[in-house]
């Protein structure tokens, strides 16, 4: 507005001046007042918005920080979980072979029970005076005190029960290559034992408590193959499922344990084998 008087006093003074350049001028001064508050109202946006990106880029941190300390609870929380249901796992298979053996070794003392009433001699009647062969010579035993020697190769009874039991509390004690050693050799003596399909699958579960997965597997299928009525045939396809799910091969493991189920519905082994397709999330018909 100072401008402004001053060139209307000058175009006064001059004389010159008419109303067409009076109209002129205020236009001219009229758009300078109107591109003045122009500016002023650009200026003072342009502080409000870098007020605003500043108050956002202040918040943006905060909330980058706050997403970095929710990142990292959340991985805790994840490894926890990891950690525990890792613990759950390995529990839950303890419980499992712990189960497995309480059968097994009640089967197995059984086993013994009858071994050893079947190998305790017969005591005989000692002879009377009458029964007694007038002709028998002075320092001759009698025909029923006389021992008759086992054929070569034969095992008595109780040899073959100690054998078994040392390799078993071999096994009991974690001396699995003893047990193996053990086992094996009972084999080789008395492969006709009633015990020869309890050892057989002794030697796979010492190998799978060695992690010997791929041996494991071959023994157990072993154990199925030659002594298919045998009752450690659903333990040792038990046992062949959890060491194929162990190798990181889930699908075979499955198959097996849905066998157990499907072929033995009945038997302990095929709870386990329940339980644990249930922990993999598969269900059982």
């Amino acid at each position: 507005m100072r401008h402004t008087s001053l060139l209307l006093a000058a175009l006064l003074l001059g004389g010159c001046a008419t109303s067409g350049d009076l109209q002129k001028v205020q236009d001219q001064v009229s758009e300078l007042q109107q591109e003045l508050a122009n500016i002023k109202r650009t200026a003072s946006s342009k502080e409000e918005v870098q007020n605003v990106n500043q108050r956002i880029a202040q918040q943006t941190e905060q909330l980058l920080k706050s997403n970095a300390t929710l990142v990292a609870k959340v991985e805790q929380m994840d490894e926890r979980v990891q950690n525990t249901q890792g613990t759950i796992e390995q529990t839950n298979y303890r419980i499992d072979r712990l189960a497995q053996q309480l059968t097994q070794a009640q089967h197995d003392i059984e086993d013994l029970r009858a071994r050893a009433a079947a190998a305790m001699p017969v005591i005989p009647a000692a002879p009377s005076a009458a029964t007694t062969a007038p002709n028998t010579a002075p320092g001759t035993p009698p025909m029923s005190e006389v021992s008759v020697p086992a054929p070569a190769g034969a095992q008595p009874g109780a040899n073959q029960a100690e054998l078994y039991q040392a390799a078993y509390r071999d096994y009991q004690r974690g001396n699995y290559d003893l047990a193996v050693a053990g086992f094996t050799d009972f084999i080789r003596q008395n492969p006709a034992s009633d015990l020869a399909d309890n050892a057989a699958y002794w030697i796979g579960e010492s190998l799978f408590s060695q992690k010997k997965y791929p041996e494991a597997i071959a023994q157990f299928d072993m154990v199925v193959e030659k002594y298919p009525k045998s009752e450690k045939v659903p333990g040792a396809l038990l046992k062949k499922g959890y060491a194929y799910i162990n190798l990181g091969e889930k699908s075979q493991g499955i198959v097996q344990l849905q066998y157990v189920v499907h072929e033995h519905p009945t038997s302990q082994e095929a709870a386990l084998a329940r339980q644990k397709l249930k922990q993999l999330g598969v269900g059982t018909r």
